[in-house]
This record gives C-alpha cells, structure tokens and sequence, in this order.
C-alpha cells in the first residue's frame, strides 16, 4: 500500500494511486450549504489535503473523485474560478514576508485571468480579482484560505509585528464579505481561532466548525476508517512486531488515537502518525519529532500557571475556541495545537475536562517541557532522569537528594516569575519524565506537594516545603499519615523532608526518616 505521507495535493494523491479516506460526503454536506467556514484542527492533520479536495472539487474534476462518495453525490459538476491562498511553508519574521506572499499568490490569480494590478494594495488588488473572475466566467468564486494564522502564530511575543499582521489580514479578509454577492463558497483553515484578535470582525457570518460533532472526523482517521481502509497494514505491522492483530490495534489505539473535537466525538487518529507507523511498522513518536511550534513554546515560557492544572477541569467552552491576543491563557493554544484535548464534557456546569491525547503527545510533550524547566537534565548529564531513577532503583536516598540538591544549584533559571510555581512546575516535570522508569504519584494541596515514588524493593515518600524546615516536613508525614498505606508492605520505605527557598531558587535541607 502506498501511503501518502506529507502529500497535501488531492490531484497528486489520487493520480498516484495512494491510500485515500474518502471524507468526500462531509466536503458535499458542508458545499451544499454555501456560505462561509472556518476549520481549526493541529498541524500535520490534513487541513492542507482536505482544501485540495475542495479544490479539485469546486474545479469540477469528476475524475478525480471516481470511485469516492462524492462521484455520486454530485449531480452538476460546475466548474467554478478558484482562488487557494495557502500561508504555510513560510517562517514570518518581519512585515514584508506576509506581503510577499500576498503579492505572489495575487500575482499568479492576475497572470491566469490575463489582468494587470491596477493597486498595490493587497486587499484592493484581492476585491479587483473576484470582480475579474465572476466576470470572466459567469460564476460566482470559491476561496479557499489554508493555515490564516502563520504568520500570527509566528509573531507571537512579537507585538508590533503581530499587529502588523492582523491589521493586514484582518482588511484581506474583509473583502469576503463587501463582495459576497461574488462568492460561491469560502473555507478557512488554521490551527488557532485568534478570538481577540478581531481578524474576522468584518466577516460576522463565518460558521466554525470545529468542534461541530458532525464534522469530527473530516480531518484525521476514526476507529472505523482505521479498520475499513487499513484492516491488512495493521495486520503486517501486527505480524513484523510479533503481535495478534488485537494486540496491534491496541497498541496504535494507545500510541496515537484519543483527539476529541467536540463534546460527544469519537476517538481520532492523528493522520501523520498513524500512517508513518504503518509505513514503518514501528511504534515510534512521529508527530512530534517533527517539532515543536514556536509559539506554543512561547507561551509556556510567558505563561505564570502550574503545569498540573493543564489537565484540568471545569473549562468554559470559549476558552477552548479563541486565543488572548496576549497569548495569557495558554489552555486554548494547548487546545487547538493538539497538545490537549477533551476527556469530557459536563451538562449541567456547560464545562469541560481536558487530558493529554495519547502517550505519543504526552511523552513528547513532557520532553519538550523538559527543554524549559530542566535543560540541565540531558541524556549525557549527572542531571539526567534515568540517572535520579537508578538511584531510587539502588536505594540511595542520600546519594538521590545529593542530587536534586546540586540540580536545582546548577539551574539557570530561564523561566521567570513566582519560584514556588518554578519549583513545582519543575518537579512535576521531572516526576513526568521518571514515570517511565519508575512509578511515581504525586499529592499536591494548599501550595504543598508531596511525593510517592515506588519500586520493586524501596518506596520514597517525599513531602516537599516552601520556606520552612525539613523538619516540619517530615511532621507532615507523620500527621497526614503518608506512610499508613505501605505498613505491611515488605519494601524498605524512606521518608524525606525537603526544604525549598522562594529566595535563592534551591533546597536548602532535607533530612530523612
């Protein structure tokens, strides 16, 4: 089976004979109602495939789509004048990078209609290519606009570029709407939905669907596609890893399936993992490794809040649709990014509960946390986390606290701000990346945070305190009654009272018991 890994181009696609889940009813469900619509959904998901289609659709090439629902969908086949404005593929760092390429994708739309720019401003040019092509071929336009928010999520910290920005799109896109009579169809896609950043003000009829529940899957590959169209890759992958076809189902399901756009949504395999593993018939980390977002990583860095609290309950559903034009709140970029996604949904608070997706976002996601609260814990390092879990394998606990004594002198402080929030946004990194060699649990309350690390021969209580003494930490584990769980268990257990500085950013004792 050829598998059609990072190809955008529908055309390209079906002529090379390359898998296809065909989503072509939802495309003819969303076409026949005209209007306008915006499409959020992470990167590497198929926005860019799916606007393709749209293209070659609304370009009325029947061949294309033989075989697919739409070919018997569609009575017509009307050929429509398109104009595609794609935003990605391009790093925008300064004002003249977004003009650029508004200026080439203009240049190219005059070039086919045989027209001479008549302005050089970008939206009046944009308003004078509709009026050409509805006049031209007698119909009326499709615009198609993929990945409208790069260049905002590029400049993100940047707030005069930004701005900048937002300005210039902000009159791009209002030529929508003062020539609406022109337009057949209009379809935006992008990662985030700048709520308040007024990019659409002047198009108060775009529809969202994004966390509409009949367009869940329109991007991505259900359970159900997974087994209709992959039924026998799944099969040699099961067979080349020496696994039943059950077990193998299971494993990608855990690996990289779990992303939920709306309230009652299936489980949705991200598309650009599922298929690499597949390819590969290995279980790896894919959609990560091809990086992490600049502007995710920036507002992690700005963002003053307790990492814990990211999987969180009791979410408004308007933090999960639009982003701060500050980028203050970093749940709805967390959101829309694919970083998180919805665990459930309450009806009677109208509220959501988030989680991380699966174990591939989650593992990648802790290892890029890693980068900004403990860059001192490389692989190669005396910091390193597999080497804090062999000394709780070995039973070392003096040797351990040594350790995070001497990792939390050596640190550089890169993020800036409260030093409780840093200490325990730091620990609950580095308890995250030890889970995959130990068990740990963590307790917090009250600005507290206690520690519960097991293995096969020590158990580690650990109750860790800001400002005050060891020995008021370890009170607490005696009051609090930490240990009761493990009195008949035949493990050596170690108690440990940690003392931190809000001042000086580092232990300052720690005993054990």
């Amino acid at each position: 089976m050829l598998y059609p890994i990072g190809i955008q181009n529908f055309e390209k696609l079906r002529q090379g004979g390359f898998a296809y889940v065909d989503k072509t009813d939802l495309i003819y469900q969303i076409v026949r109602t005209g209007g306008y619509y915006f499409l959020g959904r992470p990167r590497r998901f198929g926005k860019s495939l799916l606007v393709s289609t749209m293209e070659a659709y609304f370009q009325g090439k029947r061949e294309l789509f033989q075989g697919l629902a739409l070919e018997k969908l569609e009575k017509d086949w009307t050929e429509y004048p398109v104009l595609h404005l794609d935003l990605s593929g391009k790093t925008y760092n300064k004002a003249e990078d977004l003009e650029m390429l508004l200026d080439l994708h203009l240049s190219r739309w005059e070039g086919e209609l045989g027209m001479q720019a008549r302005y050089s401003e970008p939206d009046l040019r944009f308003q004078t290519l509709i009026d050409a092509a509805y006049e031209k071929t007698g119909q009326p336009v499709v615009i198609l606009i993929d990945e409208y928010d790069k260049p905002l999520l590029d400049s993100a910290g940047n707030e005069p570029l930004r701005e900048a920005y937002r300005s210039r799109l902000q009159g791009f896109y209002s030529v929508m709407k003062t020539r609406d009579g022109k337009i057949r169809f209009g379809f935006l896609t992008g990662i985030t939905k700048m709520g308040k950043l007024s990019i659409f003000s002047g198009l108060n009829n775009l529809k969202d669907i994004s966390m509409d529940h009949r367009y869940v899957d329109i991007c991505g590959i259900s359970e159900e596609d997974l087994h209709a169209y992959f039924d026998q890759s799944v099969q040699e992958m099961a067979d080349a890893n020496g696994l039943s076809k059950e077990e193998c189902y299971a494993k990608l399901k855990d690996r990289y399936d779990g992303y939920h756009f709306s309230r009652n949504s299936a489980d949705i395999y991200n598309p650009f993992s599922l298929l690499n593993a597949l390819d590969q018939q290995e279980f790896k980390d894919y959609w990560y490794e091809t990086g992490t977002p600049t502007f995710v990583v920036k507002a992690l860095k700005r963002g003053q809040f307790n990492l814990e609290d990211l999987t969180l309950e009791g979410v408004p559903a308007s933090a999960l649709t639009g982003v701060n034009s500050d980028d203050s709140d970093p749940i709805p970029v967390l959101y829309q990014s694919g970083y998180l996604t919805i665990k459930s949904y309450d009806e009677q608070t109208e509220e959501y509960s988030l989680k991380y997706p699966n174990k591939e976002v989650e593992r990648g996601f802790m290892e890029g946390l890693a980068n900004i609260y403990v860059p001192s814990a490389r692989y190669n390092s005396p910091f390193a986390v597999r080497k804090f879990a062999e000394d709780f394998k070995k039973g070392d606990a003096e040797g351990l606290m040594k350790r995070f004594e001497a990792f939390f002198a050596d640190a550089d402080y890169e993020i800036v701000g409260d030093a409780e929030l840093y200490f325990q946004n730091t620990m609950y990194v580095l308890c995250k990346l030890m889970g995959q060699y130990v068990q740990v649990e963590r307790h917090t309350s009250n600005g507290r945070m206690d520690i519960v690390i097991q293995t096969d021969q020590y158990v580690y209580i650990m109750e860790l305190k800001m400002d005050a003494t060891a020995d008021e930490a370890l009170r607490q584990i005696e009051d609090k009654a930490y240990a009761k769980p493990f009195a008949a268990d035949p493990r050596k257990l170690f108690k440990i009272g940690v003392s931190f500085s809000t001042k000086t950013r580092r232990i300052e004792e720690w005993k054990l018991a």
